[in-house]
């Protein structure tokens, strides 16, 4: 029984047929792997990109209507009609203004205030629309779905409990007197 086990062992050994399907059977998953991840962070750089766009044309529109108290629901409709390549972005997006201490930069929260489907609705954090001439920061963050949450990029993103990832765009104005 022994010998029949060295001599398969031996032939297939000196067997050079199959030779390309081991190559491609180990190598094969890496390149995929490798492929999967530049997509993941291809389409998660062009989602950044929407919302970047989407709260800078907001927070232009704000810097110009001086004399308007703006609502969360306001800037949020902006955001999300601006960015337009975000998925459920009214569902997903939450926003977090502050006026912001010029000399010691402080008053912003160290994370973002975003939203977890999977947990109880909660009304946004902090949301004060400022004085005149005040240094505002408006942060917004929305959840989205990665497109490979196993593989790859996607597997390492952190997730919530509904395994959305977030995503976050920061602008500062100034508020302009009325």
């Amino acid at each position: 029984m022994i010998s029949r086990l060295a001599t398969f062992i031996d032939e297939f050994r000196r067997e050079e047929d199959a030779q390309i399907v081991i190559e491609f059977m180990v190598m094969f998953p890496l390149i995929f792997t490798l492929f999967m991840t530049s997509v993941e962070m291809g389409i998660y750089s062009f989602r950044q990109v929407f919302l970047d766009r989407g709260l800078d044309m907001a927070v232009r529109e704000i810097r110009l209507s001086t004399g308007e108290i703006h609502t969360h629901d306001e800037i949020k409709e902006r955001v999300c009609a601006y960015a337009g390549f975000l998925d459920n972005c009214d569902q997903t997006l939450r926003l977090e203004m502050t006026p912001i201490n010029v000399r010691g930069f402080s008053g912003l929260a160290e994370e973002a205030d975003c939203i977890d489907l999977s947990a109880t609705p909660e009304p946004p954090r902090l949301f004060a629309p400022g004085s005149d001439h005040q240094l505002m920061v408006l942060r917004a963050c929305v959840k989205i779905d990665p497109v490979f949450p196993t593989t790859g990029l996607g597997r390492h993103f952190a997730k919530d409990g509904a395994g959305k990832v977030q995503m976050i765009a920061t602008s500062a104005f100034v508020q302009e007197p009325q």
